[in-house]
């Protein structure tokens, strides 16, 4: 069967860039067992995808050509040459961040209403039965509202930072010690009440929560004195009888030990290849998706606001710090999700942190992290070292803070010898895997030893000890 639909009315592709076409037959009882294919033609076809103008002056001599007729075909070419994609790109992109700086743009703001909404107490819970009126207040166990305070949200966030509150402080100090350690000093994170945790060091929560606002609310200086501190400096390393006495290090007898967060894996991964982009500030990004999963679960007809269809950047947005990733609800990244990173459909006070053998899938075959693999290779052979001793010395450093055992050394020496031997083999291989991404390839190196050290890249990237704070 061949059908031919001709729109009633024209449709522009700039205003229209993404069609949705949906084919009903009968009412749904007649099934029909092979596969629709469907095309979409446009415009006159003559052979060609030039437009008049540009055929009218090819048709005329190189030699008879004026100056404007010239110019008109490099205006074509600069903006339709295959050759020219990456710098286009790189133009656009630089035109973004110029108008995110200078131009003015919309931002969600809050509005009070001039009378404020009535609230009172509800039988069972009914809106149509309601009882008492109440007014906005506090808990009678914490501080008083202060007096000069008007009961807005204002109000409220005076209140929450004034100097004699118990909670705000700790609990801000608490997550920042989570952040830092694995588990806070209080490990209930969302319950400082009578049904949480006791602190494992009462004192040290209360002398950093003191010095949390004596500071000023400064976060750097709170973290900056954690991290200098002996005790975040200990080594992981755990003795048998104090791991059986101290399992979960509530003792601060040694350092922390845990998976690093989602983003900071893939920012790890962007930064130790050379490809992140660490400028802050600016609008969020679409970096790298299988397939395209928002029109999985978008609905048909959705609005600009619910995108329907996932549409990927380029250039300097693929690399991006994760904080800036666009983050969909129903579909959020999934090599981010593997890493445990919430939804953000509820809000989550605490992440769980689990290892699962499908984050190494993630590691070993996302784009992103095969393009950071194949940077990163990049890097190792444009340095100045010639041996490969002195070149793995170099990676592992630059990926673990420390240089290799003679073990790992040599691990990671037959590791890199059996993949020059693979590739010299099939060079076919090494062309695809060197090809993943859309960085550039130094047009100097060659495929076969990039592609080998690539997958040395890759095996550093992938080392427990890179993508675990010990």
């Amino acid at each position: 069967m061949h059908l031919t639909a001709t729109f009633a009315e024209p449709i522009s592709s700039s205003a229209t860039p993404f069609l949705t076409v949906q084919l009903n037959f009968g009412n749904g009882r007649n099934q029909i067992p092979e596969l629709i294919e469907v095309q979409v033609i446009s415009g006159t076809d003559d052979g060609t995808d030039l437009p008049s103008d540009v055929l009218e002056i090819l048709a005329i001599s190189k030699s008879e050509r004026t100056a404007e007729q010239s110019a008109s075909l490099w205006r074509y070419c600069a903006q339709h040459a295959s050759e020219l994609a990456r710098d286009r790109i790189e133009l656009v992109n630089l035109q973004d961040r110029l108008d995110v700086l200078t131009k003015p743009f919309s931002t969600m703001v809050m509005d009070v209403a001039a009378k404020p909404r009535e609230t009172f107490i509800l039988q069972r819970g009914d809106y149509s039965r309601p009882t008492d009126k109440v007014q906005p207040g506090t808990l009678a166990v914490l501080p008083p509202f202060p007096a000069d305070a008007s009961p807005d949200r204002l109000g409220l966030a005076r209140w929450l930072t004034t100097k004699d509150h118990p909670l705000t402080s700790r609990v801000a100090v608490n997550r920042l010690w989570k952040m830092l350690f694995g588990a806070g000093i209080v490990n209930s994170m969302a319950d400082f009440g009578s049904q949480g945790e006791w602190p494992s060091h009462p004192e040290l929560l209360d002398w950093l929560a003191v010095d949390f606002v004596e500071s000023g609310w400064d976060t750097k200086a709170v973290i900056k004195k954690i991290v200098l501190s002996k005790t975040y400096r200990q080594s992981s390393v755990t003795p048998p009888e104090l791991l059986e006495r101290d399992p979960n290090n509530r003792l601060l007898a040694r350092g922390p030990r845990f998976r690093l967060p989602a983003e900071l894996i893939r920012d790890s991964a962007l930064k130790i290849s050379g490809l992140l982009v660490p400028r802050v500030g600016g609008p969020s990004v679409n970096p790298y998706m299988p397939g395209d999963l928002w029109r999985e679960v978008s609905h048909y007809g959705s609005s600009p606001a619910t995108s329907q269809t996932f549409v990927q950047d380029h250039g300097e947005k693929l690399y991006r710090r994760s904080l800036y990733t666009y983050w969909k609800r129903t579909a959020p990244p999934p090599n981010m999700m593997a890493f445990d990173a919430p939804n953000r459909e509820v809000c989550t006070v605490a992440r769980g942190n689990t290892t699962t053998p499908l984050q190494a899938l993630v590691t070993l075959n996302d784009t992103q992290f095969v393009e950071a693999s194949r940077a990163f290779a990049q890097r190792i052979l444009l340095r100045s070292e010639k041996s490969d001793e002195d070149r793995l010395s170099w990676a592992f450093q630059e990926s673990n803070a420390r240089t290799p055992s003679p073990q790992e050394g040599q691990i990671l020496l037959k590791a890199l010898s059996r993949e020059r031997s693979r590739y010299a083999t099939h060079r076919d291989l090494a062309k695809a895997y060197v090809g993943v991404g859309e960085s550039s390839v130094d047009a100097t190196l060659v495929v076969v030893e990039l592609a080998a050290w690539s997958q040395v890249a890759a095996t550093l990237l992938n080392l427990s000890e890179t993508v675990t704070r010990n």
